[in-house]
């Protein structure tokens, strides 16, 4: 079966498109800047519903689109107009901007029950034809997993205001490539960059009417082509992006993509008809079974892709690989996960052996590359937490509710704080301890210092009314909404964050840090930034830290530490005092402030308390000091000597012997080692 999209051959360019329901498509050819069409030839159908055709002569930087005809009766579920030029979903780079304009929609806007009769061919979308890239330079870094330290960035945000990158490279694949930029990740120590979405986007119309745009990226349009808007040129976006990656291989840095195959940028209904919805809206889409003028909307943005259908599954599976072969991507992170594994009505439940996740364990060339899923969407059944296949990483949030709620609200029990930062071993417990992606921030909520400082979101600026983003966040503000000038709230606030970070990377699990938090950046309490394409979002290297200039060597200190000792990483689950003596798992041992050991009536205290726990493993032990509450406590250790290595009270990292019996401060975690560790 040829392969679909454009193919450049020494002869000329092979083009195929999967429209199975359609009865006619013309490929539309254009001038270098699509403007005028240049050329219209109807393209063959074959037996497996691919319309395809070859243009001779024909070579890489052509500009083109595809007029797809068929009936338009939208009860059915059928919205074929050839009124309107619709982009291939395999483009490998898009020429255009979608301006939200009502010429983009198939329906007419006064009778959406009848087609719109305008072309749009002047300023639709297009595709301009590209040939394979040479092979990649830079070896892929390989990681073990139990040191794996996840990094989730904003490419634009991360240097658009980056003081030592270049003015011109600023928000832009070049620019995060700099020496400046990597240069931050490796003084950091983390392993693996996570970069929110990089496929093209467009834009809501809603947003753009309000002059914002889809900053975050999550409305995909074209799922194989890099975004232009971080281009030096639009015509440059592939290559720049490829030195990227490999810029950040060069330094030992894994690369994985944020990736939304759940939905599409033309939304619901009243969306627009760029590519999907015109090629064979009954295909790509599910549609409501009850009404198939409308759309499941599992993905809360109007529709879904139907990964139940081979060719729309071809169609995420050629993208993934097109990511990895031309860009050198490691793994991908997908966005609403379960959606990609649901079922066809009736039974549109999460399906562990869907047909996207059998064909991801087969294929040789992505089965090797990580996996990290979002491991729920807002349909029924949707929360899917511990339910991926073995091999891949997943999202954690009761990790991050837990531990929210007992360093910031002292609630919750000892025995869940426990289990939590131990790996959450009830939920992961059949693969390896390094499943659970544990996280305190992400993108999608407030920043870490937003978490300290504000109890409520502040997202007035996305003209919703400040009713999006989540309600329940767990977070404090230490008796000021927002900045404060109060010295002693400002301590406090950074107490917290020191602590809140020192127990995620020494927790069992892969720790994810949301770019920024170890600079003290804030978003003014947006925790819903999604559209704000300006300096709210953007970091501020030149003030950055300026409340604690430390935080960043803090961080750095932290994630040094936890790949150092054994003890702390993820190879093994961590095992009980009943191990075999002499086994390579960390044996656990969990103690009261009084030091006696925990039992089972102390996990289920309904009031935070303490908590000591000793990790051994042969020749090496580690102790933590875990204090949730706020007030200090006397706590007994194990027998010793201990040395204590890191204190977020104070931000101490410098070695300090320690008494048999301490005064662990109110908020705080302490490591100590046995002397001679270092």
């Amino acid at each position: 079966m040829r392969a679909l999209g454009a193919t450049v051959t020494p002869q000329g360019v092979h083009f195929a498109l999967a429209a199975p329901h359609a009865q006619g498509v013309e490929l539309c050819l254009f001038d270098g800047a699509g403007q005028a069409c240049t050329a219209r030839q109807p393209l063959a159908r074959n037996a497996h519903g691919i319309w395809h055709g070859f243009v001779p002569r024909l070579g890489a930087g052509a500009v083109y689109g595809y007029r797809v005809h068929g009936p338009w009766n939208p009860a059915q579920g059928q919205r074929f107009n050839p009124a309107k030029l619709l982009l291939d979903p395999y483009a490998r780079e898009v020429l255009g901007r979608y301006d939200g304009d009502g010429i983009h929609n198939g329906h007419r806007a006064d009778d959406p029950s009848q087609p719109d009769p305008r072309d749009n061919a002047a300023t639709a979308l297009k595709a301009r034809v590209l040939a394979d890239p040479p092979p990649l330079r830079a070896p892929r870094p390989h990681i073990d997993p139990a040191q794996r330290v996840l990094y989730e960035l904003h490419l634009k945000a991360f240097t658009a205001l980056h003081p030592g990158v270049p003015e011109a490279l600023r928000g832009t694949y070049a620019g995060l490539a700099h020496p400046a930029a990597i240069q931050h990740l490796k003084r950091l120590g983390i392993t693996t960059v996570c970069l929110m979405p990089l496929a093209q986007r467009a834009d809501e119309p809603r947003l753009l009417q309000l002059g914002l745009s889809n900053h975050w990226g999550y409305n995909t349009i074209g799922w194989a082509a890099p975004e232009t808007r971080y281009a030096s040129a639009p015509e440059r976006a592939r290559d720049e992006c490829r030195a990227l990656v490999e810029a950040l291989h060069a330094a030992g840095l894994e690369v994985v993509l944020d990736v939304v195959f759940n939905h599409s940028a033309e939304s619901d209904e009243t969306g627009p008809t760029l590519s999907l919805r015109g090629i064979d809206n009954a295909l790509y889409y599910h549609l409501d079974p009850h009404d198939r003028a409308r759309y499941v909307n599992w993905a809360g943005c109007g529709n879904v892709l139907n990964l139940n259908e081979p060719l729309v599954l071809r169609l995420v599976m050629d993208s993934l690989r097109r990511w990895v072969t031309d860009f050198g991507i490691d793994g991908f992170r997908f966005d609403l996960a379960p959606i990609l594994a649901r079922g066809e009505p009736p039974h549109t439940g999460f399906q562990p052996r869907a047909p996207f996740l059998m064909a991801l364990a087969q294929d040789p060339l992505l089965c090797h590359r990580l996996m990290i899923a979002e491991p729920w969407d807002i349909g029924h059944g949707g929360y899917q937490l511990g339910a991926f296949p073995a091999g891949w990483l997943e999202w954690n949030d009761r990790y991050r509710d837990t531990q929210r709620g007992a360093w910031l609200r002292q609630s919750g029990t000892p025995g869940a704080l426990a289990h939590t930062l131990a790996g959450s071993s009830a939920v992961f417990g059949h693969r390896p301890a390094h499943s659970s992606v544990n996280y305190l921030t992400a993108h999608d909520g407030f920043t870490l210092m937003d978490l300290v400082s504000y109890v409520h979101r502040h997202n007035e600026a996305n003209g919703e009314g400040n009713r999006d983003g989540h309600g329940h966040n767990l977070s404090v503000n230490h008796g000021v909404e927002g900045p404060s000038d109060d010295p002693t709230v400002q301590a406090a606030r950074l107490r917290q964050c020191r602590a809140l970070l020192a127990v995620l990377l020494l927790s069992l699990g892969t720790p994810m840090l949301l770019a920024g938090d170890e600079l003290g950046h804030s978003q003014q309490g947006n925790n819903n930034a999604y559209c704000q394409d300006n300096p709210s979002t953007w970091l501020h290297w030149d003030t950055a830290g300026k409340a604690d200039p430390g935080l960043t060597d803090f961080v750095a200190q932290l994630i040094a530490l936890r790949q150092s000792l054994a003890p702390l990483r993820g190879h093994w689950w961590r095992s009980g005092p009943s191990t075999h003596p002499g086994t390579s798992e960390p044996l656990a041992r969990w103690f009261q402030p009084n030091g006696d050991p925990l039992g089972p009536c102390e996990w289920e205290h309904s009031h935070a308390t303490p908590l000591l726990l000793q990790l051994d493993v042969p020749g090496l032990a580690c102790l933590l000091l875990l204090n949730p509450t706020n007030q200090p406590h006397r706590v007994v250790l194990p027998p010793g000597p201990w040395q204590r290595r890191l204190d977020t009270h104070s931000g101490a990292t410098e070695p300090l012997a320690l008494a048999a019996t301490v005064e662990l401060p109110a908020g705080s975690v302490w490591l100590a080692v046995q002397p001679g560790t270092f």
